[in-house]
């Protein structure tokens, strides 16, 4: 299936592909910027001529509406926004449209078109998602499954949040993993609700599990990834995956997101 072509919006002759905001939440972690501007360049590589560019909600600029106002000065006549997020909790809910809102209200003209988020989207998870944590677990353990590498259990560390919506969509994830991996999986968040990654593999040891390794459900490092990790550590997961970053399935997942928002496909 050929890619939804996104072409800016103006007369006759021009055909430049309309640009892609990439939106973090931001860190005071200096490797989480690292992390999302290598997944920018990742996306751009991946589509040659599609304008790419990344912008943070919080912790450092460039801000999304900063973005968009150098694009719309540039003469682009269009832009495609995608959340660099994996649940729709607030930030996705609330942050995003409100930074659009804002732009709008300081003069931003052009039309906006909004991805979903790159978790689970109408209880559907992604498959592109899924290969990329196994891709990151299969790193992390030395062998091409968890399985292959001995682990018998796994725990999915992700960030946490007060949405349980939002922890629906984390919990389908975890259970989506450990069907394709064949493996007792459980949930641990670093804040906002338990259990702990470390009462995660905790309770998968206590269940019997000897070696539980952890799929790192974010995108990039951070404080909240090394809390998490940490607790996983401490209580004995004897592999911990590294964040998704610009995994391959990552950027198709994100290129799978842009084309979904301009053709208006939900998936």
């Amino acid at each position: 299936m050929r890619p939804a072509r996104v072409t800016d919006e103006v007369g006759a002759g021009d055909g430049r592909p309309a640009p892609v905001l990439l939106v973090a939440h931001g860190s005071g972690d200096p490797r989480a910027a690292r992390a999302t501007e290598a997944l920018t360049r990742a996306v751009a590589a991946a589509r040659p001529g599609l304008p790419v560019r990344a912008s943070y909600l919080d912790h450092g600029p460039p801000r999304p509406g900063a973005v968009l106002a150098e694009l719309e000065a540039a003469g682009h006549r269009s832009a495609v926004l995608v959340p660099l997020l994996l649940t729709a909790a607030y930030h996705g809910r609330v942050d995003i449209p409100g930074a659009v809102a804002a732009a709008r209200e300081a003069g931003l003209r052009i039309p906006v078109r909004s991805a979903e988020v790159l978790g689970p989207t109408a209880g559907v998870v992604d498959p592109r998602l899924l290969a990329g944590l196994l891709r990151r677990l299969a790193e992390a353990v030395g062998a091409a499954t968890p399985a292959d590498g001995g682990v018998d259990g796994l725990v999915l560390a992700a960030a946490g949040t007060r949405d349980a919506a939002a922890r629906d969509t984390v919990v389908r994830v975890a259970e989506a993993l450990g069907r394709t991996a064949g493996l007792p999986t459980r949930v641990g968040y670093a804040s906002a609700a338990p259990p702990t990654a470390g009462a995660a593999v905790g309770a998968l040891r206590a269940a019997g599990a000897r070696r539980v390794a952890v799929a790192t459900y974010f995108l990039a490092p951070g404080r909240l990834c090394e809390t998490a990790l940490e607790s996983a550590r401490e209580a004995g997961a004897v592999a911990l995956a590294d964040p998704l970053g610009d995994a391959p399935e990552l950027v198709r997942l994100v290129l799978g997101r842009v084309d979904a928002a301009v053709s208006g496909d939900p998936r």
